[in-house]
């Protein structure tokens, strides 16, 4: 199942997240009182009643969710897309725990900006803050957005190397691994990075190193299904 805007409307996001108690999993969330302060914090930056600029680097660029009134393709300096998160209901389970997409320090990232109008920006922002900083996973910034012609400020959703589930170093075998056999209950890690780089190449953007990545990832589970199907699973910190 994929992640709708009747979801995020609702608060069905935390739903999900908070349904893992009964398998003894424990995690942090954020209250709706703490995600209106933290969009209030960002907000102390931004002019009021202005529009606000969205970067998209990897589900938000297939699955936006959002009302917006432009989208065009940027890219940011000092942050670049990196497999850094482990995600353990979503798209993995505690036994096999996937890899989500994070901005991470240093190298640059080509994606996708949204433009919110100034009267949506409450709403939107809302959705977005469900979605993205429920389980404190990122950390949203404001970063320079460069589209060819212009520089211009957006929010960005940056890993949050304090969390006990960021991936500092993982290596490239664990990395295939994970996102070849690791899914959960909005789908498979494959399916999360065989959108991102369909969605990436329809903006014209190709990142060489997730087109590696999907080859790596695509050969990994060929193999699998060779072999008869064995998983294996990853630990993480």
């Amino acid at each position: 199942m994929s992640l709708s805007r009747s979801d995020l409307e609702a608060g069905n996001a935390q739903t999900r997240l908070l349904e893992a108690s009964h398998s003894g999993i424990k995690l942090t969330t954020l209250s709706e009182d703490e995600l209106q302060r933290s969009l209030h914090k960002i907000l102390q930056h931004q002019l009021p009643n202005s529009d606000i600029w969205i970067f998209a680097y990897g589900s938000l660029i297939w699955n936006p969710l959002i009302t917006y009134v432009e989208r065009r393709a940027g890219i940011i300096y000092g942050w670049h897309r990196r497999f850094c998160t482990w995600m353990i209901l979503g798209r993995g389970t505690p036994e096999n725990p996937g890899l989500l997409l994070g901005l991470d320090r240093g190298g640059s990232c080509r994606g996708i900006v949204y433009r919110i109008a100034a009267a949506d920006v409450a709403s939107e922002l809302l959705l977005i803050w469900r979605r993205e900083m429920l389980a404190g996973v990122y950390v949203a910034r404001w970063v320079r957005i460069f589209d060819g012609t212009q520089e211009f400020k957006a929010i960005a959703f940056v890993a949050n190397r304090q969390h006990p589930r960021y991936a500092h170093q993982v290596t490239l075998t664990t990395t295939v691994n994970s996102i070849a056999t690791a899914s959960g209950k909005l789908g498979s890690c494959a399916d999360y990075l065989l959108k991102t780089v369909d969605g990436l190449i329809a903006e014209g953007i190709k990142d060489r190193k997730l087109l590696l990545l999907r080859k790596q990832v695509l050969a990994k589970q060929q193999a699998l299904l060779i072999n008869g199907g064995s998983t294996e699973t990853t630990n993480y910190e």
